[in-house]
C-alpha cells in the first residue's frame, strides 16, 4: 500500500462481504421457498426474500466498487486522496441506510414502509430492484455525490491516468443513470423504457467500465507488463462494451409495446454484446503470459482469470443464449433469465470485487504483497468452491427452463405456469444444493483471512 489514505477502502470491503453473506443466506431461503411454498412464512415471504437477496446484492457491490475506487484511484493519481474523513462519513451514512431498508423490509409491510418513508410525495417503490423506499435513493444519490467528489478532487491534483479515469466514467454513469429510478410515469410502457435505462445501462453498460478499469490495474501489478499495452486493450474492450450495450438495451423493448424495428436493432446489438467478454478474456490471459515477474499473490491472479472467463460465459454466452428475439419470444421470463442473471452477475461483477479484495486486502492488512501460502490455498479453495457451484446453479436453472419453455409455451397442449412449476421441482432442489455449496465457499472465503502463515514469497 503506497499512500495511507488507501485504507479507508477496508470497512466497504469488509461491508461488502458482510452484506454478500447476507445476500447468499435470502438467496437460499428463497430456494426453498421454490419447493416449500411455506417455508418462513409468514414471518419472511417469497416476495420479501427476493427484495431482500436483489437489493442486498446491489448494495454490496456498489460498497465494493466504491472501495475498489478507493483503493485504486490514490495509487493511479500518485496522491493522498482529497478527503478520508469525508470517505468514512459517507460509508457510515450509505451502511446506515441500508441496513435500515432490510430491517424495514422485514420488520413492516412493503405498503406501510412506502407510506412512512415518504413515497406519497415522490413515488418511486415498488419496481423490480428499485424496491428501495424513496428516502434511501435520495441517501444514495447523496453518498454518490460525495463520493464523486472525492476521487474527481484527487486526480485533479494528481497523475491522470487511462485506468483512473475509465473509473470516473463508470461510476459518474452509474450515479447519472440511477436518477432515472425517481422517475416513475403512469404509462407502464414508458416506465419499463427509463426502468431498463437504470438497470440495463448499469449492468451491461457503465458498470463495465468500472469492472475493466479494476482488472486492469490488478493486471499492471500482478504481472509487470507495461501500462501502454493494457491501457491499449482497455480502449478497445470499453469502446466495444458502451456501444454494444447502449444499443444492446433494445433486447429489453421486445415485447413491452415498443416500435417493431426494437427487435431488430436489439438482435443486433445483443448479438455482439460478447464480444467485449471475449475480448476481456484474451486480455486476461495474453497479459498473465506476458508476465515479467511471478507476484506472490496467485490467488489474486486466479481471481482475474476467473472473473474473465466466467464473465464471457455468463453474460457473454448465456446471454447470447437467449437474445435474439425469436429465441426471446419463447425464453422471455422464464428461467433461462434466471441462469444468464446469476452466472453473469457473479462472473462480471462479485467476482471482480473479490479480485480487488484478494489483491489489497492483505496489503491493507500490512502484508509486503500478499496473505501466507496457507491463506491462499484456502483462498483457492474457496474460490473452486463457489465458481463450480456457480456453473452448476447455471446449469440446473438452464435445464429447468428447457423443460419450462417446452411443457408450457410449446406444443399442442401447453401447460398451466403451476403444473409445469411442479414437474421441474427436481431442478430446484438440484439448485439449492449448489447454493449450499456456494455458500460453503463464501465462508471458506472469509475464512481464508484469518488464516496465519509465513508470508508468501515470489
Amino acid at each position: 500500500m503506497k499512500f495511507q489514505s488507501q485504507s479507508v477502502a477496508k470497512p466497504y470491503f469488509i461491508a461488502a462481504i458482510a452484506l454478500f453473506v447476507g445476500q447468499i443466506i435470502f438467496g437460499l431461503v428463497m430456494g426453498l421457498q421454490y419447493v416449500i411454498g411455506d417455508f418462513l412464512f409468514p414471518a419472511i415471504p417469497f416476495n420479501v426474500a427476493r427484495m431482500v437477496h436483489t437489493n442486498l446484492l446491489i448494495i454490496w457491490l456498489l460498497f465494493g466498487f466504491m472501495g475498489s475506487a478507493y483503493y485504486l484511484i490514490p495509487e493511479e493519481s500518485e496522491t493522498e486522496l482529497f478527503s478520508p474523513k469525508l470517505a468514512i462519513a459517507l460509508f457510515w451514512i450509505f451502511l446506515a441506510a441500508a441496513v435500515l431498508t432490510v430491517i424495514g423490509y422485514l420488520a413492516v409491510p412493503y405498503a406501510t414502509l412506502a407510506h412512512i418513508t415518504g413515497n406519497d410525495y415522490l413515488p418511486t417503490m415498488g419496481r423490480e430492484f428499485l424496491e428501495m423506499p424513496t428516502i434511501t435513493k435520495v441517501g444514495v444519490v447523496i453518498v454518490c455525490l460525495g463520493f464523486l467528489f472525492n476521487i474527481c478532487m484527487t486526480v485533479l491534483k494528481g497523475r491522470k491516468t487511462a485506468i483512473s479515469m475509465i473509473m470516473i466514467m463508470g461510476q459518474v454513469g452509474l450515479a447519472v443513470f440511477f436518477l432515472f429510478s425517481f422517475y416513475n410515469p403512469e404509462n407502464l410502457i414508458l416506465d419499463k423504457i427509463f426502468w431498463w435505462w437504470v438497470v440495463h445501462l448499469w449492468v451491461e453498460g457503465v458498470w463495465e467500465l468500472i469492472m475493466g478499469s479494476i482488472l486492469a490495474f490488478v493486471l499492471i501489478k500482478t504481472t509487470g507488463v507495461d501500462r501502454e499495452i493494457i491501457e491499449k486493450w482497455l480502449y478497445m474492450i470499453i469502446a466495444m462494451a458502451l456501444i454494444t450495450g447502449i444499443l444492446g438495451t433494445g433486447h429489453h423493448y421486445f415485447w413491452i409495446g415498443t416500435p417493431e424495428y426494437w427487435q431488430i436493432i436489439g438482435s443486433v446489438f445483443s448479438a455482439m454484446e460478447p464480444i467485449p467478454f471475449f475480448m476481456m478474456t484474451l486480455f486476461a490471459f495474453n497479459m498473465v503470459n506476458q508476465r515479467r515477474r511471478e507476484h506472490p499473490n496467485k490467488v489474486a491472479v486466479l481471481w482475474a482469470l476467473g472473473t474473465a472467463v466466467m464473465a464471457f460465459l455468463g453474460a457473454g454466452v448465456w446471454g447470447f443464449l437467449h437474445t435474439l428475439a425469436p429465441v426471446n419470444y419463447f425464453t422471455h421470463g422464464t428461467q433461462i433469465t434466471a441462469a444468464h442473471g446469476h452466472m453473469a452477475f457473479f462472473g462480471a461483477y462479485v467476482m471482480i470485487v473479490l479480485t480487488m479484495i484478494s489483491y489489497s486486502m492483505p496489503l491493507m492488512r500490512g502484508r509486503a504483497a500478499a496473505n501466507s501460502k496457507k491463506a491462499q490455498t484456502v483462498e483457492m479453495w474457496s474460490f473452486w468452491l463457489m465458481t463450480v457451484s456457480m456453473v452448476f446453479i447455471t446449469l440446473f436453472l438452464t435445464g429447468a427452463g428447457i423443460l419450462q419453455i417446452y411443457l408450457q409455451r410449446m406444443g399442442d397442449n401447453p401447460e398451466s405456469f403451476m403444473v409445469v412449476q411442479q414437474k421441474i421441482e427436481i431442478f430446484y432442489w438440484l439448485r439449492e444444493a449448489a447454493g449450499v455449496m456456494f455458500f460453503i465457499g463464501l465462508l471458506t472465503y472469509v475464512t481464508s483471512f484469518f488464516v496465519k502463515g509465513d508470508e508468501a514469497k515470489a
